[in-house]
C-alpha cells in the first residue's frame, strides 16, 4: 500500500515538473517571437560647418640660451628676469683679463707686421717670413675676436630674460648664465588630423582663444607645415604664429586653435541613435531595412551639433535609424515601427 502511495507521488509530481517546464519553453518562444516596437528618425543631408579645435601650450617664438662658451668670473650683469631687452643690447660683461692680454699681443703683431711690410715692398725680407708673421697676426685677430665675443655678452634678439642662474660675481661653470625668449611673435604647434592634410594651408587664418584672457579671439596664421605625417597617431604638425602685439599672450598659456573649413554636405542624425559598442570606441546605429528587420551598422561621427551628430561615413541620405528600444534590438531583428 505504502509502494503505491509513493508511486503516485512521484508521478504527480513528474507531471508537475513537466508542464512547469512547457509553460516556461512556451514564454521563451513567446518571448522569442515576439516583435520589438520602435520609433524611427529619417536622416538628411545638409550643410555642416567644418570647424575643427586643437588644443596646445603657447611657445616663445625663438629662445636663446646666454653663455660664455669658456669658464671665467661673470663682472657684471645687467638685466633681471622680466626684462625686456634688444637685439645687440650687452647683457653681461665677463672677466676682461684675458681680452686686454690678447689685445696687446694682437697691438705688437699689427706693429710688427706693419714694418715687415714696409721691408718686403722694397725687398728687405723673403715672402716667406711675411707670409709667417701675417699667419701670427690673422690668429691674433681670430683669438682676440673670440674672447671679445665671449666676454660682452650680448641679446641676439628683441626678447624678454624668463632665466637667471647666476649673479655678479659668481663662477661661470656651464649653466646658462641667462635665458631670453622672443614673445612677439609667440606660436602654437598643433598635432592635426591625417584627414585635414589636404586642407590646411601655410597662411590659413586661425581663431585662437587663450583660455586664462577669456572669451576673446585672437587672430593666428598658418606659419609652417610640417612634411611627414606621424605613423603611429596619423597626425602632421602644424605651427601657428600669434603676432601677440600687446604681449599679452606668455609662452606656457593653456590654447585652442580654431580652424573653419568651409561647409560640407553630411548626413546629420539624432544623437539618441547613436550606440556605443562596449570595451571599444566604435559607434553604431541600428538602420531599418525595407523588409521591417534592422541591421547594426557601424557609423563613423563627425562633429556635435546640438543634439545631433554628424555623419562621416556608414549612411546616406533618407535611410531611417531606431531612436528607441535600442538596448532591445539586435542584429537581424524583426520590428514593428510606430509613430
Amino acid at each position: 500500500m505504502k509502494k503505491i502511495t509513493l508511486l503516485i507521488l512521484l508521478a504527480a509530481l513528474f507531471a508537475a515538473c513537466s508542464q512547469k517546464k512547457t509553460e516556461e519553453t512556451n514564454a521563451q518562444q513567446n518571448a522569442a517571437n515576439e516583435t520589438i516596437t520602435i520609433k524611427v528618425a529619417e536622416v538628411f543631408e545638409e550643410p555642416v560647418a567644418q570647424i575643427f579645435e586643437y588644443t596646445a601650450v603657447v611657445r616663445a617664438e625663438a629662445v636663446n640660451n646666454i653663455a660664455s662658451t669658456s669658464p671665467g668670473r661673470i663682472d657684471q650683469i645687467f638685466v633681471e628676469v622680466g626684462d625686456f631687452v634688444s637685439a645687440g643690447q650687452k647683457l653681461v660683461q665677463m672677466d676682461a683679463t684675458q681680452l686686454r692680454q690678447a689685445k696687446t699681443q694682437l697691438d705688437n703683431l699689427k706693429d710688427n707686421f706693419k714694418r715687415l711690410d714696409e721691408l718686403y715692398k722694397v725687398g728687405g725680407v723673403s715672402k716667406a717670413d711675411w707670409d709667417a708673421l701675417k699667419t701670427q697676426l690673422d690668429v691674433a685677430q681670430n683669438s682676440y675676436n673670440y674672447l671679445s665675443e665671449n666676454t660682452q655678452l650680448l641679446s641676439p634678439i628683441n626678447g624678454v630674460v624668463t632665466m637667471r642662474n647666476y649673479d655678479s660675481g659668481d663662477i661661470y661653470g656651464g649653466n646658462p648664465i641667462l635665458q631670453i625668449q622672443q614673445i612677439k611673435p609667440v606660436k602654437l604647434l598643433i598635432n592635426v588630423s591625417e584627414s585635414q592634410y589636404n586642407d590646411i594651408k601655410k597662411g590659413m587664418e586661425a581663431k585662437i582663444k587663450i583660455d586664462i584672457l577669456g572669451n576673446a579671439e585672437i587672430k593666428g596664421r598658418v606659419s609652417l607645415l610640417y612634411p611627414t605625417l606621424d605613423a603611429r597617431t596619423h597626425t602632421f604638425p602644424v605651427e601657428i604664429t600669434i603676432p601677440n602685439e600687446n604681449v599679452k599672450v606668455r609662452p606656457g598659456m593653456y590654447a585652442r586653435a580654431i580652424f573653419n573649413l568651409g561647409n560640407r554636405n553630411n548626413v546629420v542624425v539624432p544623437d539618441n541613435a547613436i550606440v556605443k559598442q562596449p570595451g571599444s570606441g566604435d559607434r553604431f546605429v541600428y538602420l531599418l531595412n525595407d523588409d521591417s528587420t534592422v541591421s547594426y551598422i557601424k557609423v563613423i561621427l563627425g562633429r556635435r551639433l546640438d543634439t545631433n551628430y554628424e555623419i562621416i561615413s556608414g549612411l546616406k541620405d533618407g535611410d531611417k535609424v531606431a531612436v528607441t528600444s535600442l538596448t532591445k534590438l539586435k542584429d537581424g531583428m524583426e520590428v514593428q515601427v510606430v509613430k
